[in-house]
């Protein structure tokens, strides 16, 4: 299998465009299809906090490397540093209305990914995690 690598403007048009991008990559690559809707919804919840959260952020980079049994996924950007990944876990339980908002992306990412971290390099925000693939 082959790698995905795409690099996009940190704005909200291009959170659809990565999404267009990945779902081509995932079936030529014959990414299994629960794999790469949960691919396509940990790029999207990425993407979409740094084009509508980092301000000054001029880009997001997406990779995916397949190995056997995951893949395993690193999302870059410029914007400030950030780490996602400190955020405490959303009370799910609670009702709605008692709720802070925000936070359930990263939430979704977390519990749909293994070995999640964040790093800051170089003026970088990187987000690695791998999500597991059946089989």
């Amino acid at each position: 299998m082959t790698a995905f690598a795409l690099q996009l403007p940190a704005t909200l048009a291009s959170v659809t465009a990565l999404q267009d991008a990945l779902e081509a990559w995932a079936e030529d690559a014959d990414i299994p299809n629960a794999a790469a809707m949960r691919l396509a919804l940990v790029a999207e919840e990425l993407a979409a906090n740094v084009a509508s959260h980092a301000a000054g952020a001029s880009f997001f980079r997406l990779e995916a490397t397949p190995r056997p049994g995951g893949l395993d996924v690193a999302f870059t950007d410029d914007g400030p540093a950030y780490d996602p990944l400190a955020s405490a876990a959303p009370d799910t339980a609670a009702p709605l209305e008692e709720r802070d908002p925000g936070g359930l992306g990263v939430h979704l990412v977390k519990q749909m990914t293994v070995g999640a971290r964040h790093s800051r390099e170089a003026g970088l925000n990187r987000l690695t995690c791998t999500l597991p693939l059946p089989g």
